[in-house]
This record gives C-alpha cells, structure tokens and sequence, in this order.
C-alpha cells in the first residue's frame, strides 16, 4: 500500500471513530432535551448519564482527527482552510459554546434547563454543519478568482444535495444514539428507558437508509465520477446493508425474559453497517480530497515524513487505548455508576 493510500485510510478511520462517538454524544444531547421536562423523565436520565462523562473522549477524537489532516496533508491545508473556513469555524464556535456549559453545569443548578437546551441544539446544529463538509468535496461549488479558491455559497445553498447531506446526517445520528442508549438502558436496568430508545430506533433506522439512498440521487452533476465508483464498491455497500437489515431484526427478537429486542449484538450491527458505509464511500471517493482540484497524493506530505509520524501515532494510541478502555470500565460498565448509587 503507498504511503499516501495507508495515510488516507487512517485518516478515515480516524473520521469513522469521530462519526460513531459524535453521533452518541450529540445525539444524547438532543434526547436529554427532548426528554428533559416530559413524564419519560428515565429516558433523559439514560442520555445525560452517558452524556456526563463522554463529551471530553469524543473531542480528543475531534482533535487527533484534525492533526492528523494537518500532518498528513500540509499541501492540502491552503485550500481547505479556504473553502471549507465558515462551517468549520462556526461548528468549532458552537462546540466551544457547548463545552464550556458542559464544563460549568455541575456548578450552576438554576442553569440547568438552559444547560439541557445548549446541549440538544448544538446537537442537532454542530452535525449538521460537519456533515455539510461532504457535498462540498463532490465538485462544483468551488471556483478560482486569480489563483485563489472561493466557495459558491449561493450555489451551495441553493442545491438541494446539501439539506440531503444534513437530513442523512441528522437521521444517522439520532439512530446511532436511539440504539446505543437502548442498550445503556439495558444495562441500567432501566426499561422504561429502554423501551422509549427501541420505540425510537423502529423509526430511525429505516427512515436513515431511505435518505442514504435519495440523498445520492441529489449529488451535483459533476458528481458522476463518485456515482461510478459507488456502483462499482456495491458489494460492500451490500455488506453494510445485510448488516442493517441484521441489526434492526434483532430490534424485535425477545428474549426470554418476554421483552423485545437484543440491544448489544444490534449496537454490534449497526456499528459494522457504518463501518462498511463509510469504508465504502472513502474508497469511492479516492483519489481525490476535493473534486477536482485536490487529490491525496497532492496533498500528502511524503513518505520519508510520513512513516516517522506513523511512530509516534503508534505510541500515541498505544498510551491512549488503555485509558480508554480504562474509562469505558469505569462509566459504561460499572453497574454503581448506571444506576447512581
């Protein structure tokens, strides 16, 4: 494998990471508020409780993803920064908003519901933001003015592939989140939680895919080369569907207790399902980071700089994976912690 292909898979796996626990932080933002004042008071109990503890993994994602861009892709950083500098900065801006309020909530009760509502609306605004990334890189939205890029926001906004983009983002979101609680709930003990998730995931799951795949019907014209090279990957968008399809019937197997629904092998499912999606649609989208102006090799720093670095990420994980699993022992595990006792 090149030095640059091996950079881009990281790079992407790194992305896959950031999509699973953003959509789990994220998404048990907007049902802790969603569920915040209703009578279903266990259901925003379930979110906030895994909400408390995992915002701070998921933004030591956010920031390993966004070093690796800049280390493995200097060259690339120039039109990037160019073209994708209001999205970013406005959901970094509202992801600083939402942290300091995580940050200060212990400490300021009476702020509480001001707290709950921050959470769940940049939940719902931050994605969409980060997802309307994606469209921009398909082509035909950037222009050149003397050498240098511009993005066509009329164009972009007017173009109904983008509201696709964000509709499909939003939906994976709150379907990861729906059955990733579910099985929290499960876990605590708390069924009436758990029944509102499945109630939830039923939904979801099937809405998710029927915009996955209306959303590709939407790409801009000078998308062709990527609906190609989608069709030619269609085994493996095959897998990530066998998978769903897996996942959402384990949703309604009893168990022998009467109660509806295996939670951890669905979670199992679901995860593979995006993981084979979004392998998939990486490998679809190479060679290019931006179509068509920037592709991974013109991008990538080169190899002699590259495998370095790649030691040092090693090492780096190396230290990183034992305090994860540590943390995923410590709050996601321990049964005094999910029930609070």
């Amino acid at each position: 494998m090149e030095a640059s292909t091996l950079a881009v898979t990281i790079l992407w796996s790194l992305l896959f990471i950031y999509a699973m626990l953003g959509s789990l932080d994220f998404g048990a933002g907007f049902w802790g508020m969603i569920y915040g004042k209703s009578e279903e008071k266990s259901a925003a109990q379930i979110a906030n409780r895994f909400l408390s503890p995992t915002w701070e993994v998921t933004n030591v994602f956010l920031v390993i993803f966004v070093v690796s861009v800049v280390t493995f892709f200097p060259y690339a950083t120039t039109l990037l920064s160019s073209v994708l500098l209001v999205p970013v900065a406005l959901g970094l801006l509202l992801l600083t908003i939402r942290t300091t309020f995580m940050v200060f909530q212990h400490y300021a009760g009476k702020f509480v519901g001001l707290l709950r509502v921050t959470s769940g609306v940049t939940g719902l605004i931050i994605p969409a933001l980060l997802v309307s990334i994606l469209p921009i890189t398909l082509g035909g939205f950037i222009s050149f003015e003397d050498d240098y890029p511009r993005l066509e926001y009329g164009e972009l906004l007017t173009h109904p592939t983008l509201y696709m983009h964000v509709l499909f983002g939003l939906s994976t979101e709150l379907f990861i989140s729906a059955v990733f609680l579910m099985d929290y709930a499960k876990e605590a003990e708390d069924w009436d939680a758990y029944d509102t998730f499945r109630k939830h995931a039923l939904w979801l799951g099937p809405v998710s895919i029927a915009v996955a795949m209306l959303t590709i019907g939407t790409f801009p014209e000078e998308a062709g080369w990527i609906v190609d090279n989608i069709e030619q990957n269609w085994l493996i968008f095959g897998l990530s569907l066998l998978f769903f399809l897996i996942g959402y019937v384990l949703l309604f197997l009893k168990k022998p207790d009467g109660r509806k629904g295996r939670a951890r092998p669905a979670v199992i499912m679901i995860v593979l399902q995006y993981g084979f999606a979004i392998y998939a649609y990486g490998s679809a989208h190479l060679p290019y980071l931006i179509y068509p102006d920037l592709t991974v090799s013109d991008g990538f720093t080169n190899a002699s700089t590259f495998y370095p670095m790649l030691i040092v990420y090693a090492v780096g994980f190396g230290i990183l994976i034992p305090a994860f699993y540590l943390f995923w022992r410590l709050f996601l595990k321990d049964r005094r912690y999910l029930k609070q006792q």
